[in-house]
């Protein structure tokens, strides 16, 4: 059950979470409610999708990560877990930081929302969750593994809502990968439940609320 924790942990890290969110949404057949609001991340062009994956994985996932290794090479944290709150604050910064880079750059390379609202809401939901997070983490060791299954199942609610198809099956997994994420964190004893379910509720209700309402245009 320990390798099985270890495991998950390493699957479903905060990193990678907005990747499969953009994989499912891109892949996952589904039909928007108005061809006229460009809303549809399936009906993309294939070209602008693997553009917005090498994007999304460059800012999201490879860069922090590198990111991390270099803080604990620097022995600025001790552990790529960042298990005190203290070692938190200066690589959330640098997420938050890496959110808004990819946040603007997305507004400068593809203006007048050339691209479906949710390539331009998912990073910026991301600035907000992080934000929040480290002024919580002033008082509690909120779980970012947990954060990161929130931002996952937030996008996902609000770009199936606002579909008028949609794989449900697609909505089961998200909610199955968000409770194996905590059950995992959980086991391990890296977070109480509170760090958790508080971690992975405010993610969700931000993303789901800014993936949402995003203007379209």
């Amino acid at each position: 059950m320990k390798v099985l924790s270890h495991l998950l942990s390493w699957v479903f890290l905060p990193l990678f979470m907005p990747l499969y969110g953009l994989l499912i949404a891109m892949y996952v057949p589904s039909s928007p409610e108005s061809l006229v609001n460009n809303d549809s991340l399936f009906l993309m062009v294939e070209q602008n999708k693997w553009v917005v994956l090498f994007m999304f994985m460059v800012f999201s996932a490879i860069l922090p990560g590198l990111s991390f290794v270099f803080l604990r090479t620097m022995n600025i944290i001790t552990t790529i877990d960042m298990e005190s709150k203290r070692e938190r604050l200066i690589p959330m910064l640098i997420m938050l930081s890496f959110c808004l880079v990819l946040y603007f750059l997305l507004l400068i390379k593809a203006h007048d929302h050339m691209l479906p609202k949710y390539i331009y809401a998912l990073p910026l939901a991301g600035v907000f969750v992080t934000a929040s997070y480290t002024l919580i983490n002033r008082w509690i060791k909120i779980s970012l593994h947990a954060g990161g299954a929130g931002i996952l199942s937030g996008f996902i609610f609000a770009y199936s809502l606002n579909q008028a198809t949609f794989e449900f099956w697609t909505i089961i997994f998200v909610i199955l990968a968000s409770g194996l994420t905590i059950m995992a964190r959980l086991f391990l004893r890296k977070h109480t439940p509170t760090e958790v379910y508080t971690g992975w509720s405010l993610a969700v209700l931000i993303t789901f609320l800014i993936n949402f309402y995003y203007p379209i245009g």
